[in-house]
């Protein structure tokens, strides 16, 4: 009998920005386990499906609850938003493997927030970028601020993700006085795409100095341009180095 759990990215959260792959499993699963948040998005869409659906902070009994069922030879798709390898479940799901060595672990790539995002604002991650969360939930501060120097030392361009919360609502006002205490001008451009994918998205594009003083939610990915990176038209454009 054939074991397997899909790890599938989502995307963003609706189904036109879901890779052919991610929905050709989904279609083919018995059921669909992941964060609630994130199998309402797509719930209306798999109405025949068997449904494992936790609140936030219950990760590892989720990806468990998903192997378990797995195990009895059922067809299972963990979901996660965007990429499940970036910032998603794919990790935990490989670290419990080992205690279900029957089932066949297989993940899904899907469109993260940085590429989604992105496109919205215009190119800017078109050169050497990184990905940097402000959530210290699970990473120290003092981690993610040696992170955030480094970015700025190397001069890369940054997608942010989890700027803020309820509890973390002046981190991305602290994030930014680290990147300007670390050499950033305070003419450097940026950029903020809310709720990519989904209704009600937004993007607007500002200087850091500007970020420093905007509030943003946690349904925001904020975008920190290199030292070259340029608006053109009203859109975020990091040159490649051509001559144009």
């Amino acid at each position: 009998m054939e074991k397997k759990l899909y790890v599938v990215g989502m995307g963003p959260g609706h189904v036109d920005m879901m890779t052919g792959r991610a929905m050709e499993v989904l279609k083919s699963v018995d059921t669909i386990g992941g964060y609630t948040t994130y199998t309402d998005l797509i719930r209306d869409f798999f109405p025949d499906k068997e449904w494992i659906s936790t609140g936030m902070r219950k990760e590892i009994e989720r990806c468990r609850a998903c192997f378990e069922e797995a195990n009895k030879g059922k067809k299972v798709a963990l979901v996660c938003s965007g990429d499940a390898g970036v910032y998603g479940m794919a990790s935990p799901v490989e670290e419990l493997a080992p205690e279900f060595p029957e089932v066949e672990v297989i993940v899904v790539a899907g469109i993260t927030a940085a590429c989604s995002g992105a496109a919205v604002l215009g190119a800017p991650l078109s050169h050497d970028f990184c990905t940097v969360s402000l959530s210290d939930l699970l990473t120290p501060w003092e981690v993610i601020e040696k992170r955030l120097q480094a970015a700025i030392h190397g001069d890369f361009c940054m997608a942010i993700y989890n700027p803020s919360s309820h509890k973390r609502h002046d981190y991305l006002q602290k994030a930014c006085d680290i990147m300007l205490a670390a050499g950033a001008s305070p003419d450097r451009k940026c950029g903020i795409v809310r709720n990519i994918g989904r209704e009600g998205e937004e993007g607007i594009v500002l200087t850091l100095g500007e970020l420093r003083d905007t509030q943003v939610d946690m349904f925001s990915t904020v975008f920190v341009g290199n030292s070259n990176t340029k608006i053109i038209n009203g859109r975020l454009v990091t040159p490649r180095g051509y001559s144009i």
